[in-house]
C-alpha cells in the first residue's frame, strides 16, 4: 500500500522530532481498545473498492496493538533510542532522498530500496499523504511517541525489500503477517488471514496459508525494525543486511509464485479483489 508524492506538507511539517526537548508522550492520547463492528464495517467498505485506502486506518483504529504505548515508551527512554532519534528525526527524508540513496553501493539495501520504489511508482511521503486524509487534525500529538508511530508507518515498504515479498497480492499479505509479530495490532492478522482466505479460492492452488504462517514465523525471529537504526540498515549489501535481521529465504511464498507462474497465472494480477486486504 502506497500512493505517489503529493504536494501536502502534512500537519506536522513543523515539529522537529529530533529536538531533545520534545516530550515523551503527551496527555490526552486515546485509550487503546478493540472495536470488533467499527472494523468489520470498514472491512466490508474495502472489499467493494480496494482502492478505497481511507478504510485502512479505522481498521487499525478498531483493531489496535493494545501494547503500542508501554512498548514505545520502554524503547524511548533507552539511550540508544534517543541516539537514532536525534540522526533519524524523519525517515520519510530519508527513504526519499533517492539521490542519496543512489549513492550507497550496488547490492546495497538502498539500492534495492530504489529500485523497489522506482518501479512501483511508490514514495515514503506519498503513503504519509494517502494516510493524512482522513485524519482529525485533534488526533495528531507533537511528542516522542508520535515519533515512534511514523516509523512504524515508515518501515512498510522497506519490510517489503528486506523481507523479499513483493508488491503482489500475496506478498502484501505476508507483510501484514509479518509485521503483526513485530508489531501485534489484530488488524494486521485480520487483513493478512482473511486476504489469505481470498487468495485460496483461485482455482490453482497454491500453499497461501503456509505462506502468511511463515511470514508471521518471521516477523517474530527479527528484532523490531522499528527499534532499529536504519541508516545504519542502508548502506549493507541486502543478504548481509537480512542475516543480521535473522530475516530467512520466504520459501512457501516463492513455492506460491512458482506455482502460479507454472500454470500461466501472474501472481501480480492474481486475484484483483484480495489487494482490499493489504
Amino acid at each position: 500500500m502506497n500512493m505517489m508524492t503529493t504536494v501536502a506538507a502534512g500537519p506536522q511539517a513543523h515539529v522537529d522530532f529530533a529536538a531533545p526537548d520534545l516530550p515523551l508522550m503527551l496527555p490526552g492520547r486515546p485509550k487503546m481498545r478493540y472495536d470488533l463492528p467499527k472494523a468489520w464495517r470498514h472491512f466490508k467498505e474495502l472489499i467493494k473498492d480496494k482502492d478505497d485506502t481511507a478504510q485502512v486506518t479505522p481498521i487499525f483504529e478498531a483493531l489496535p496493538w493494545l501494547g503500542v504505548y508501554d512498548a514505545a515508551l520502554a524503547f524511548l527512554k533507552t539511550d540508544r533510542a534517543q541516539e537514532i532519534r536525534r540522526k533519524e528525526p524523519s525517515l520519510v527524508k530519508i527513504l526519499d532522498d533517492r539521490a542519496s540513496l543512489r549513492r550507497l553501493p550496488a547490492g546495497s539495501v538502498a539500492q534495492v530500496y530504489c529500485d523497489f520504489m522506482e518501479e512501483a511508482g511508490f514514495s515514503a511521503q506519498g503513503l504519509v499523504d494517502e494516510l493524512d486524509k482522513n485524519r482529525p487534525a485533534e488526533r495528531y500529538y507533537d511528542d516522542q511517541v508520535t515519533w515512534y508511530f511514523n516509523r512504524m508507518r515508515d518501515t512498510h515498504d522497506l519490510l517489503h525489500v528486506l523481507t523479499g515479498f513483493s508488491r503482489d497480492a500475496l506478498g502484501e499479505l505476508c507483510v501484514l503477517a509479518f509485521t503483526y509479530s513485530q508489531q501485534p495490532s489484530p488488524a494486521h492478522l485480520f487483513l493478512g488471514y482473511a486476504g489469505a482466505f481470498q487468495v485460496s479460492k483461485h482455482p490453482v492452488k497454491a500453499p497461501v496459508f503456509r505462506a502468511v504462517r511463515e511470514a508471521q514465523k518471521m516477523g517474530k525471529a527479527c528484532p523490531r525494525l522499528v527499534e532499529m537504526a536504519i541508516t545504519e540498515l542502508l548502506p549493507l549489501p541486502i543478504e548481509v543486511a537480512r542475516a543480521r535481521l535473522n530475516i530467512a529465504e520466504p520459501k512457501f511464498y516463492r513455492q506460491a509464485h512458482a506455482v502460479w507462474q507454472g500454470q500461466g497465472v501472474d501472481p501480480y494480477d492474481l486475484l484483483a479483489p484480495v489487494k482490499q486486504a493489504a
